[in-house]
């Protein structure tokens, strides 16, 4: 309970630094479950830079992207009602969701030295199947944030639930 509350005493001083480090940090344990637990490489064929560019793109990418998201969202759709969190979980799955996988999944393939013709092969093969599978977690994970959570626990709390997501994500963006 501590650790809880230095983590939301952090969050009030310092909203951004704590949304992007803890963004960075769960997309890292995200990619080390999938190396060590789906994949089982076990630690001597543990790709660390891999690790290291999953947390990169937590920080410079997940956290700005969908921090930013949810504060658009809200002005968007002001609201707490069920009502609205409905239509935060249909335009977030309709709209962002597409669009935010269709830009993760060729951004790992550049930082991983995909050639613009291998990526895009890469992408036309995998979004479809990353799209269906977000579609089995994450409307009613969001639902769920959009009714429940104040705004500025909503990327945590998406980072939770998305430390498995991240596993797949981070397992599906590096297969080859």
């Amino acid at each position: 309970m501590a650790l809880w509350r230095a983590y939301q005493r952090a969050l009030a001083a310092h909203p951004w630094k704590v949304q992007v480090l803890t963004a960075g940090s769960l997309m890292g344990l995200g990619d080390v479950i999938s190396q060590q637990l789906v994949e089982r490489r076990g630690l001597q064929d543990h790709q660390a830079s891999r690790t290291l560019t999953m947390v990169s793109l937590g920080c410079g990418f997940v956290a700005p992207v969908v921090g930013g998201w949810y504060k658009v969202l809200d002005r968007l759709i002001p609201g707490t009602t069920k009502v609205d969190a409905l239509k935060k979980m249909l335009l977030d799955q309709g709209g962002f969701a597409p669009c935010f996988l269709g830009c993760f999944l060729p951004l790992v393939g550049t930082l991983n030295g995909l050639s613009a013709q291998d990526n895009w092969s890469k992408l036309q093969r995998d979004y479809p199947d990353a799209l269906i599978t977000n579609y089995y977690l994450w409307p009613a994970v969001q639902l769920a944030n959009f009714y429940l959570v104040p705004l500025h626990y909503r990327l945590a709390v998406v980072q939770c639930v998305a430390v498995i997501w991240n596993s797949y994500l981070s397992w599906k963006a590096h297969q080859l």
